[in-house]
């Protein structure tokens, strides 16, 4: 196939990449920009299996082929199936790790395999080797602080700890120039990508779990960077267009999540920039002052009301309560409440997590607010329901200089009228610390499982 025509393919793929990227940007939009990303990766598949001639490679590459996309659809179908909601930033984490490993792999085979070497493709297959491993056990260790098999959730940080990253980055780039300068020198490509895993690890072990998500997000920029690179490796266009795409994307999404936390990427990825003077114990907030509360009496506040706002958490994915929550929402509604969902940027684990939560109960995406949008409009609402959210809610962020949360913004749940906290017990957030919120004099908590909670409130507002 004339030349032309495969980049003409590859153009028409990137655009496709384009729009499903401006599809994502809206909950409304989103599975709209799912199908454009899909066709444009089949367009661009299609048309580099052409343009290499593995068409014509016979019986035993296409089996090899057909084997890999077997292992590779079981696998991933299996992941769709199998993992629960709460478990998709784990999720997100292992498939950001195996775009990673994958260009780690392919730059390694394409500098193993070359029979002509080019400064494009040495310097590109260093970079994949560098980034890509990073990316990999960066991954895996945000993996598993996330579901806390063999590491705590909070951060992990030791004496020299920057010290020793700085020396094996400048390794990794100097066995990275032995790779530029001979390219036959495999063991430094082995090296690169040797010491670049335990830099990707010592990078994440900082990290805390109440910081993940926008670790998620930059690893999830790195894997794209990484595949950017293996495009110059394989002199790709297609793969460095929607290599690049990806990188960009996540970087944005990580300065957004920063700004979210008050807090910058610096601090994030060294476990700095917490504030960490004294605070207020849970006995000296709570003593006296928490009023709990009971699903009849939450079902009166309904009464006289005319505007409620569900502030989903965390818990709220862990009790898999949507579908409750749904349904409590419909009931309102008929009612004549109007009802929104506050969404906050760094809610539950991943960037969108409480967006695709509700997404999958069919709540009406136009429902779903921003916290800069729903913030100006908290005195216009009567009954606030926060269901398993804590450090976004937390007006201690506020007014305590000395807090972790120190600057986040919030949302304003407190200037409510009225606040009903569903939770299991005081117990606090990622966070670590008391919050006010919970003994507030316009605040009731109500104590349950998330899913019970919201079930019982249903049958009491059937009843009321």
């Amino acid at each position: 196939m004339p030349t032309s025509l495969i980049n003409l393919a590859y153009l028409a793929a990137s655009v496709l990449f384009i729009f499903g990227l401006i599809g994502l940007a809206h909950p409304k939009s989103a599975v709209r920009g799912n199908l454009y990303g899909a066709l444009g990766m089949l367009l661009a598949i299609v048309a580099t299996l052409v343009d290499r001639e593995i068409l014509g490679a016979g019986t035993a590459a296409w089996a090899t082929i057909a084997a890999g996309i077997a292992l590779g659809s079981l696998a991933g179908a299996l992941l769709a199936i199998k993992v629960p909601m709460t478990g998709m930033p784990q999720m997100v984490a292992l498939l950001n790790g195996f775009g990673g490993g994958a260009s780690v792999l392919v730059a390694g085979a394409a500098l193993i395999d070359a029979t002509e070497t080019t400064l494009q493709l040495t310097i590109a297959t260093a970079a994949s080797g560098v980034i890509g491993a990073v990316t990999f056990w960066g991954s895996l260790v945000a993996f598993d602080k996330l579901q806390e098999w063999l590491l705590p959730g909070r951060p992990i940080v030791f004496r020299g700890q920057g010290a020793v990253n700085v020396v094996l980055g400048l390794a990794a780039i100097g066995f990275g120039a032995i790779v530029v300068v001979d390219p036959t020198a495999i063991w430094a490509y082995v090296a690169v990508v040797v010491v670049s895993s335990m830099l990707g690890v010592l990078l994440t072990i900082p990290i805390g779990g109440a910081d993940m998500p926008v670790a998620i997000a930059l690893l999830n920029s790195y894997s794209g960077i990484a595949g950017a690179a293996t495009g110059f490796v394989l002199n790709n266009s297609v793969l460095i267009v929607a290599g690049s795409l990806v990188g960009a994307s996540g970087i944005i999404l990580t300065r957004i999540m920063c700004r979210a936390m008050n807090r910058s990427l610096g601090n994030v990825l060294t476990g700095g920039g917490v504030a960490t003077g004294p605070v207020a114990k849970a006995d000296e907030v709570y003593a006296g002052r928490v009023k709990s509360t009971s699903p009849e009496e939450v079902a009166m506040l309904f009464d006289g009301a005319r505007r409620v706002v569900i502030v989903p958490g965390y818990g709220l994915a862990v009790s898999q309560a949507q579908h409750a929550v749904r349904d409590l929402t419909d009931l309102l509604e008929r009612k004549g409440l109007e009802v929104e969902f506050a969404i906050h940027p760094v809610a539950g684990r991943m960037p969108g997590h409480m967006n695709v939560l509700l997404a999958e109960a069919e709540i009406d995406y136009d429902k779903l607010k921003e916290m800069d949008e729903i913030n100006p409009t908290m005195q216009q609402v009567d009954v606030a329901i926060v269901i398993g959210a804590n450090d976004v809610v937390n007006p201690i962020a506020r007014t305590d200089p000395n807090s972790p949360i120190a600057g986040m913004p919030i949302i304003d749940v407190d200037k409510a009228r009225t606040v009903v906290v569903v939770k299991r017990s005081l117990s606090p957030g990622f966070a670590g610390i008391p919050n006010p919120l919970f003994a507030a004099d316009n605040t009731l908590m109500y104590f349950a499982d998330g899913k019970k909670a919201i079930m019982d409130l249903i049958a009491a507002v059937k009843t009321a």
